[in-house]
């Protein structure tokens, strides 16, 4: 009997761990509501690690609080917001740090690049006792780039991660000095 117990309490612990390993909104209120209200504790940068890394397909970019009449000619430096949507973002997991991955474009129009592969350096900002909240982080690589060579890089707010779905959010300032968010909805591509 005792044996019994202990398999049924060993086997209800290995479920928790599964379960709480992907990282989820940090607001009670739900995923896809596009609210940004967040309670003070949410997950932490190594388990927004786990929740993101993978093969991610960008759906779509909707727009959080940013005016109808207000144009957004690019993003990330690269091209129109509508060649993103349908790219797919492999994120593999790695070291801790800086993990390399890629962005394939699958996009055609005018200013896309169909087929085009962006090689990344990726990493999930960790603020620590500076307060805060983690935050994807990316830098694009050219051929010979070393990635602590590269200046620029691009931050996007954590919105909500599980096995299926992924939303990131990138600040837009606007011009009355308010801040929108373009919100980047994903879903998991099988291995």
């Amino acid at each position: 009997m005792r044996k019994r117990i202990l398999s049924l309490l060993s086997l209800f612990t290995v479920i928790m761990l599964v379960t709480s390993c992907g990282a989820q909104k940090k607001g009670a209120s739900g995923a896809n509501n596009g609210s940004s209200s967040t309670s003070v504790t949410g997950p932490s940068a190594s388990q927004w690690r786990s929740g993101v890394k993978g093969t991610w397909v960008l759906n779509s970019v909707t727009r959080q609080d940013i005016p109808d009449a207000y144009t957004i000619k690019n993003i990330f430096d690269e091209a129109p917001v509508e060649c993103f949507i349908g790219s797919v973002w492999h994120l593999p997991a790695g070291a801790m740090r800086n993990q390399t991955g890629s962005i394939t474009f699958n996009a055609s129009g005018k200013l896309c690049a169909n087929g085009a592969v962006r090689t990344i350096v990726w990493s999930i900002y960790d603020p620590g006792k500076m307060g805060g909240e983690p935050e994807f982080q990316f830098k694009k690589l050219y051929a010979g780039d070393k990635a602590a060579n590269v200046k620029n890089g691009y931050a996007l707010g954590l919105s909500f991660a599980d096995q299926q779905s992924l939303v990131l959010k990138m600040p837009i300032p606007l011009d009355n000095g308010a801040r929108g968010h373009l919100v980047f909805n994903f879903s998991k591509q099988a291995d």
